[in-house]
């Protein structure tokens, strides 16, 4: 399985690990942060990013990724689709399955609104379900809202928004406090005390989490209170367009990819909780988000107007896996580093403190195998470092990886890795989508009734995220937009259902001389190779069929 060198540095990583775990390395100043970031970090690579031509953010710098969505025509023709009635008319429209999604219904359906959730794939088929770690959550008698406020407003680079950042840590304590009432698991002393880790970029040990599969166990907690609620969900159910009446939303139209056929969806207000966009791939990275994480919501927002937020910028994981080929770029999460595992180079060298911010932590990573050639290359050429995942269990007693974090012991298991016995290979993998539809403290997204929570948003994190607040985001913001849009939705009429908007963005779209070439939104990412895409017509770079 392993090639020679990868035999001949993992005897060296051996060889300085007693030595290793005594040395203790500095966390960078501002200006080695800054310099690092700015010479290895992918988000600064030129060329990398253009400038829009339409919309609301015309003239600021999007990844070109995002620019090739929103710079695309609609997947429907508003000019000849016919809008009749309406197969559903509710209080609230929900759309997205995942965390944000999820706490959004909840939110809602307490405050008496009539809720229809409508979701791509299957209820909690999300990156929620993926995440590893933890939450973030001030909660204990050393720690407080200010200091966990400092360390996220420090980890974004000092761009968040303020607002949006208290709002996160304000409501946090709330939010562990109300998953532990649905039921959610968490790891816990025997006295009862909750069990907190640090992540990197924290002042303090905030990280609750349930072994490593915390965002599955709070997504199949919220799926089931969904359930029991009976609140109406639609799955594989994908909206591919919103629905306007002048300046404001009235519905959408979705598109059930069972059955072919369009539903149109009457709503007094809409929440778009579509998750994130890894399924893009940027710069041609791996990724560790779900099948259906392609930027659906980013999209029809900005058709319908929506101002977009940090669009040039995304989160790399600095551990994904490198090694074996079947799992390149799957999650192997910062609780490794939170419990002492380090990251090491082909020489058996540490080269960063391994709570560093995750932008640092993957441009030093970037830096080792690219300037430095410290790389370790694997049988089919990818360069990575080691993590020293035995070191965890010299640390802390054998058989802690096994207890703390059983699904990826069983992930590298699969593969006859023993990753408490052998170290594991890492480099960078698109994780987050730092930016999004820019909202306030409400969840508003600019556009009257029209709601934006979770990943799809932007704005909260800055330029970077800290690890155990994308649970936390989801929850706090999802939670805020449900009840928010119920709050509305009591004081609103329903509206015309129209594509007015699709219009009006179409003629944009062809002011600028961008030729009808690609449709958004993509929906699912299309790994055929091009000539089988020849042969095939589908719903994906040329429209629903």
């Amino acid at each position: 399985m392993y090639n020679e060198e990868m035999l001949k540095s993992m005897k060296k990583l051996e060889e300085t690990r007693s030595e290793r775990k005594k040395q203790k390395l500095p966390l960078l100043s501002p200006e080695e942060k800054k310099e690092l970031l700015t010479k290895f970090h992918p988000d600064y690579k030129p060329d990398t990013t253009r400038k829009m031509r339409v919309g609301a953010n015309k003239g600021e710098n999007v990844y070109h990724e995002y620019a090739n969505l929103f710079e695309a025509f609609g997947s429907i023709d508003p000019g000849t689709f016919k809008l009749g009635g309406f197969d559903y008319d509710v209080d609230v429209l929900i759309i997205g399955g995942g965390g944000a999604g999820a706490a959004a219904a909840l939110s809602a359906h307490s405050q008496g609104a009539t809720v229809l959730l409508a979701t791509k794939l299957r209820l909690g088929d999300a990156n929620t379900m993926m995440a590893q770690g933890g939450i973030q959550a001030a909660d204990k008698e050393n720690d407080s809202p200010d200091r966990h406020y400092l360390d996220v407003i420090g980890g974004g680079g000092f761009h968040n928004d303020p607002d949006l950042v208290k709002a996160l840590v304000m409501d946090a304590p709330l939010v562990i406090s109300w998953l532990e009432k649905l039921g959610v698991m968490f790891d816990k002393e025997k006295d009862g005390t909750m069990v907190t880790i640090h992540g990197g970029g924290t002042s303090r040990k905030r990280m609750h989490s349930a072994r490593d599969y915390s965002g599955g166990e709070i997504m199949k907690t919220l799926r089931d209170e969904v359930i029991n609620r009976k609140i109406e969900v639609m799955e594989f159910s994908p909206a591919i367009e919103l629905l306007t009446e002048k300046n404001r939303v009235t519905g959408a139209i979705l598109y059930n990819l069972e059955t072919e056929e369009y539903i149109i969806v009457s709503a007094k207000t809409t929440i778009l909780a579509t998750g994130g966009s890894g399924r893009l791939h940027i710069q041609g990275f791996p990724t560790t988000n779900h099948y259906g994480a392609t930027a659906d919501g980013l999209v029809l927002a900005y058709r319908a107007g929506a101002k977009m937020a940090f669009m040039d910028t995304v989160q790399y994981h600095p551990t994904g896996a490198a090694f074996p080929e079947q799992i390149v770029g799957l999650l192997i999460t910062e609780k490794m580093r939170g419990l002492g595992a380090q990251l090491v180079n082909k020489n058996g060298d540490r080269f960063i403190y391994e709570l560093e911010t995750r932008d640092a932590e993957a441009a030093a990573i970037i830096r080792e195998c690219e300037e430095r050639n410290l790389g370790v290359r694997t049988p089919s050429g990818m360069l990575g470092v080691w993590l020293d995942s035995p070191l965890v269990e010299e640390i802390h007693g054998k058989g802690t990886i096994k207890k703390r974090l059983p699904a990826m012991y069983r992930q590298y298991q699969r593969f006859e890795i023993d990753m408490a016995e052998v170290p594991i290979l890492v480099y960078p993998t698109q994780h987050y989508q730092n930016g999004g539809i820019a909202i306030n403290d409400k969840a508003e997204a600019g556009i009257k009734n029209l709601y934006a929570a979770g990943e799809t948003s932007g704005g909260v994190h800055g330029r970077n995220r800290l690890m155990g607040n994308s649970l936390l985001d989801i929850l706090v913001f999802g939670i805020r937009a449900g009840k928010s849009a119920a709050e509305k939705s009591k004081k609103t009429k329903s509206g015309k259902l129209t594509l007015e908007h699709i219009k009006k963005y179409h003629a944009e779209l062809k002011k600028a001389r961008i030729k009808e070439v690609k449709h958004s939104p993509i929906i699912l990412p299309d790994y055929r190779r091009e000539e089988t895409k020849a042969r095939h017509v589908g719903i994906f770079e040329g429209g629903l069929a």
